[in-house]
């Protein structure tokens, strides 16, 4: 039996990800597949419009054997830092792919870009700069840095971060894409598979999504988005005098996030008002969520994974368990005394603060979602 890992936000569960479960099934019909889930705050900035117990219920039922956490310090940081971590779980807990969307689908051209990227590490590094610097946007930035005409998407580049993650710790887990059918920016489409944003934005201009969607996904959104929180945020900027403190408050942006504060609305109108050729619309929405969480750049830089948190299984998933608890040096069980552990109480009270479920107490309890299939 193969054991295949994928990594998801589920922000929502929709038909693209149905279609990826399907097809993996396809070619791994006899497989066992873990999911590394972020939850409740996202890699860009944003809120999760499903909580992370109902984004596990979800996976469950919809095909997923194991499903496991990516605690909030490492899902809400670059891209890179978030791979890393996910593909360090699906590593420690044996898993033999890697399965990720891909809009080209080429893992030949994905590895040679990775391969140029680390052996000439330096000067690529130097150059995706001095391309940003000029106003150029990353994925622009990078294909100059490499001198290719690849065009680079989200899934691609997220790919790329995968695929260095297991060159650079020698890992054994294998890289394999699967065919992505729409563009993650696109928000025009109307088949029955379009992106989480397009989705998100259906769902902001009170559009029917049921096409989209299964049918499950549907009674668990909520509607949440980081203007719920903007007071809040608000409120920290100005009482706070020590914001630099917080993970991507750089280079006298605090200075621009106060000059501004009592002139602008909402979260939105905050970014516009900030954002600059430097800090684009998502680096400041993620920054604005450090704010919000607290998340300090000392602990951004000295937290570690500690411990596994499982979320929830079938039959098949904690047979798998069982199996390779006595086979990994590594803990299943929190430690609630672990910073990482406080950080995702930490999330969870502030989504509580507007979500119909109490997801305080399943992080409290951490009791595992159970489906007997």
């Amino acid at each position: 039996m193969q054991t295949i890992g994928i990594i998801c936000e589920y922000n929502p569960f929709h038909n693209g990800h149905l279609l990826h479960l399907e097809k993996i099934k396809e070619k791994f019909p006899d497989s066992l597949i873990v999911l590394v889930l972020n939850g409740y705050f996202l890699e860009r900035g944003e809120v999760s419009i499903i909580s992370k117990q109902n984004k596990t219920y979800l996976a469950l039922l919809n095909g997923i054997d194991l499903v496991v956490e990516l605690p909030f310090v490492f899902g809400s940081q670059s891209a890179d830092i978030f791979a890393n971590m996910a593909i360090s779980i699906l590593e420690k807990l044996k898993c033999d792919y890697v399965i990720f969307g891909s809009e080209s689908d080429d893992l030949e051209t994905l590895n040679k870009i990775c391969d140029y990227s680390l052996n000439e590490k330096d000067n690529y590094n130097k150059k995706v700069k001095e391309y940003l610097d000029l106003g150029l946007n990353y994925p622009t930035a990078l294909a100059k840095a490499l001198n290719t005409n690849f065009s680079f998407k989200s899934n691609d580049l997220l790919g790329i971060s995968y695929i260095k993650s297991i060159k650079i710790n020698h890992y054994k887990i294998k890289p394999l894409t699967i065919k992505r059918t729409n563009d993650y920016l696109d928000t025009s489409l109307n088949s029955n598979i379009i992106s989480a944003l397009n989705i998100r934005e259906k769902l902001n201009n009170n559009t029917d999504i049921s096409n989209f969607v299964p049918k499950s996904t549907l009674s668990f959104i909520e509607n949440i988005t980081l203007n719920n929180y903007f007071p809040y945020i608000k409120y920290k900027i100005l009482t706070d005098h020590d914001l630099e403190k917080y993970l991507d408050v750089d280079e006298g942006i605090q200075n621009r996030l106060i000059k501004v504060i009592n002139n602008v609305n909402d979260v939105d109108e905050l970014i516009n008002q900030t954002k600059s050729k430097r800090y684009t619309y998502n680096k400041i929405r993620r920054m604005l969520t450090h704010i919000l969480i607290g998340l300090t750049k000392e602990d951004a830089k000295n937290l570690k994974l500690n411990y596994i948190h499982v979320l929830g299984f079938n039959k098949l998933g904690k047979s798998y368990l069982n199996k390779i608890k006595k086979e990994i040096d590594f803990p299943l069980v929190i430690n609630k005394k672990d910073k990482v552990y406080e950080y995702e109480i930490k999330c969870a009270l502030l989504y509580d603060m507007f979500s119909k479920y109490d997801n305080t107490t399943f992080e409290i309890s951490n009791k595992p979602i159970k489906i007997d299939k």
